[in-house]
């Protein structure tokens, strides 16, 4: 009995607790209740198209009381980067996932922009930063409240609200389900793992908390089920006992394994450490995009523009309708520039956009629009290597509008 008791304590000591991930959606959700989908008023819902990029307007509530906690642009928009690499397979690390859980990765054409329209249709960063008086917050919701020293939720029909905080506990973060409580809806996540520079911490330095917590925001459970041998409802992933920590070695086998290739630990629904998450399934990117259906909890993504800085006005709220974009005196009418540059145009399957050593694309908006001023797709730009997909828009001329405020170039594209 004495050298069990022995060995539990040096196994116990040998874990680094703190470096371990935890997840406070399955409490938080067990406590709180679902409403009903909703709609804009006067809006006809519709179901997404099976190519169409779904664009989803981010305010960033940043509460803090240090300045450690009062996180930088510069963060902020590091975290925007890395969602959208994540949700489009377009991480660097996705070549390690192991090829027996290749074919099963997917790009979910999801991507988050910073808004730049408010809810009154003013123009803004999308970050909304507010000193609080609290040394700490606790996952029941007292963030999300003014009144409790935090911050109230914008429009959650039109944005996703999320809360950057101290975090009481070893909770990296949580989120709600489709069908939460508007004023409530969104996800929150500790000021020290978000984003990939800065303040943050290893090893949740890659911005995979907020990847992790927007599945759930989207419909998806943990991949184990949250219990032993359980069910996430989506069918390519491979059944396993439960969470994983660290990073495990493949193959990692388990008691409820279907085979072989055993658990799909570097799956961002596992608990394992940032640099040992690369994908979603298609399983999984189909259970997200149907929240997007008509009549889904996220429909009313679909309508909502408010990464497009053209729509802010003086005041009053956003127009029900894009306004055409004038094309009779464009910034520019060029397929290249000293600040931007973007090819092949015609274009066919990708348009490819640059940006010159001096000009910083990081953050801003690449807005694609028909010729009647309908916004066809958008794409968060990084730096460098951008590539907008349009393979499934129809042929025709388009415009393209490439940054905002300071720098905003717009070009005509033709495509094949």
């Amino acid at each position: 009995m004495k050298l069990i008791v022995i060995l539990f304590i040096t196994l116990m000591s040998a874990i680094n607790v703190n470096a371990q991930r935890t997840c406070g959606t399955v409490e938080y959700n067990s406590k709180n209740p679902l409403a009903a989908p909703t709609h804009f008023s006067g809006q006809t819902s519709r179901d997404p198209l099976s190519n169409e990029v779904i664009n989803i307007p981010v305010v960033i509530h940043v509460i803090y009381k240090t300045s450690e906690q009062n996180i930088s642009d510069a963060q902020v928009l590091s975290q925007l980067v890395a969602l959208n690499q994540d949700f489009s397979l377009k991480n660097l690390d996705a070549v390690n996932i192991p090829a027996a859980f290749r074919s099963l990765a997917a790009d979910t054409r999801i991507n988050f922009c910073l808004a730049r329209v408010d809810p009154n249709g003013r123009l803004t960063s999308g970050i909304v930063r507010k000193y609080t008086s609290l040394s700490y917050f606790n996952g029941d919701d007292a963030i999300k409240l003014s009144i409790k020293g935090g911050d109230d939720a914008w429009n959650s029909q039109q944005y996703l609200n999320i809360w950057v905080c101290k975090l009481f506990g070893r909770s990296l973060g949580y989120a709600t389900s489709p069908g939460s409580p508007a004023n409530l809806d969104g996800v929150v996540i500790n000021c020290d793992v978000f984003g990939t520079t800065g303040y943050i911490r290893a090893p949740f330095d890659k911005g995979r908390t907020a990847t992790h917590e927007i599945g759930h925001w989207l419909g998806l459970k943990h991949i184990w089920g949250d219990q032993d041998c359980g069910n996430d409802d989506v069918d390519d992933t491979p059944t396993q006992l439960s969470y994983n920590y660290n990073c495990p070695s493949f193959p990692r086998l388990s008691p409820c394994s279907p085979n072989a290739n055993g658990d799909m630990f570097m799956n961002f629904m596992d608990f394992t450490n940032d640099a040992c998450m690369y994908m979603f399934t298609i399983g999984q990117m189909n259970k997200m995009r149907a929240a997007f259906a008509n009549n889904g909890y996220r429909n009313s993504f679909l309508q909502s523009f408010a990464c497009d800085s053209t729509r802010a006005a003086a005041g009053g709220p956003l127009p029900e309708v894009p306004a055409a974009i004038p094309v009779s005196k464009p910034s520019v009418i060029t397929v290249t520039d000293e600040d931007v540059r973007i090819y092949p145009n015609p274009a066919n399957g990708i348009i490819n956009i640059e940006s010159n050593e001096k000009t910083n694309l990081t953050g801003s908006m690449a807005s694609l629009y028909n010729v009647n001023g309908k916004l066809v797709t958008q794409l968060t730009l990084q730096n460098s290597g951008n590539k907008m997909n349009v393979q499934a828009i129809p042929p025709g001329m388009y415009i393209l509008k490439v940054g905002d405020a300071g720098l905003k170039k717009i070009f005509k594209v033709v495509k094949l």
